[in-house]
């Protein structure tokens, strides 16, 4: 019988959100990136802002770790094509992407979807929390997607960017998931059927994201995945749920690890409309996360409840790959010759 070391050896592993900390100066923390490598990831997608964040920060902390990537092409690769994913595997590299979380980070300028997408930014969020120009947060009043939503989800089929629903309301990721035409991600959200939180999601949104063959990312925030509980058990217990309502198809790893906790506290006292009181977004509550580590651990708690390698293979990493194969902006031949 196939053991989880052998699977996660043998196959694509990606963890599509990490958060390392958003400071353009500092480099304290970039070699922290080994842990994913330790771990046997493959592809990890950082965040580089979120919430109220503007334009500016953003692109300030895009150019930081595109700088520092950059000067150690031997460990790190940035992703440019799917392609690229398999030829930093093959040569033992970490492929590397970027998110935003929220569209604050584009402001009301659409052209900005098409810069990112060249810096590498792969997956954006509608809103974090609250509302924004494009749509309702999920801890907001959600009017639903506006017209400059449609033109930005527009936009980023035509670029090549995934639209993301996780922090989103409930009316304006259901409006995302019926517009949309490519494949749509909660890029790290859990079942609200397990832990009833605001920005969980419910099952009539996981069933909708499967229709667009795209794929739940489970976090490991103790948070939202019960009362501060990042056991492997619960972990595993929502993937289980996501699996018997929609397929392991439609599953993936986004454990949203902070790397940071004393930034994120800064953060939380800084955004007190982004982060209310009575969710569990406590300062110094010490705050409980699933590690990189532990997905291994993950893969063998899977395999004993009797998944297949094939179910495996997909929650691993073939899944966000099968998405970024149907969405990502094919390479230029001339490029990807070049690249040979």
């Amino acid at each position: 019988m196939t053991d989880a070391a052998s699977l996660i050896s043998s196959n694509l592993v990606w963890d599509n959100h990490g958060c390392m900390p958003l400071r353009p100066f500092d480099e304290d923390f970039l070699p922290q990136l080994e842990r994913y490598r330790a771990a046997g990831v493959n592809v990890i997608l950082l965040n580089v802002g979120f919430g109220e964040q503007g334009i500016e920060e953003h692109v300030r902390v895009l150019a930081h770790f595109r700088h520092w990537l950059s000067s150690r092409t031997d460990r790190y690769l940035i992703i440019e094509t799917v392609e690229d994913i398999e030829r930093a595997r093959a040569s033992g590299r970490l492929a590397v992407g970027f998110n935003l979380e929220g569209a604050n980070g584009i402001a009301d300028q659409l052209s900005m979807i098409q810069f990112y997408y060249d810096l590498g930014v792969r997956w954006m969020l509608m809103a974090y929390n609250r509302n924004n120009r494009v749509g309702g947060g999920c801890q907001d009043e959600d009017g639903g997607l506006t017209e400059f939503g449609r033109k930005v989800i527009d936009e980023m089929g035509r670029v090549g960017m995934v639209a993301c629903c996780t922090h989103t309301g409930y009316r304006t990721a259901m409006d995302v998931l019926t517009y949309s035409r490519k494949p749509v991600i909660f890029s790290h959200s859990n079942p609200r059927a397990l832990h009833d939180h605001p920005r969980n999601i419910t099952d009539e949104m996981i069933r909708a994201c499967a229709a667009t063959d795209g794929v739940v990312g489970l976090n490991g925030i103790g948070i939202f995945l019960g009362d501060n509980d990042n056991s492997t058990d619960t972990y595993v217990r929502h993937i289980d749920h996501v699996v018997n309502l929609v397929g392991a198809r439609h599953v993936g790893i986004g454990l949203d690890y902070v790397f940071d906790i004393e930034e994120l506290d800064d953060y939380i006292r800084k955004m007190k409309g982004t982060f209310p009181d009575g969710l569990g977004y406590d300062v110094g509550a010490g705050l409980r996360m699933v590690e990189p580590e532990r997905i291994g651990e993950i893969a063998d708690r899977l395999l004993a409840m009797n998944y297949s390698d094939e179910d495996l293979t997909g929650i691993l990493g073939g899944n966000f790959l099968r998405v970024a194969k149907a969405v990502w902006r094919p390479a230029d031949p001339l490029t990807a010759a070049a690249a040979e």
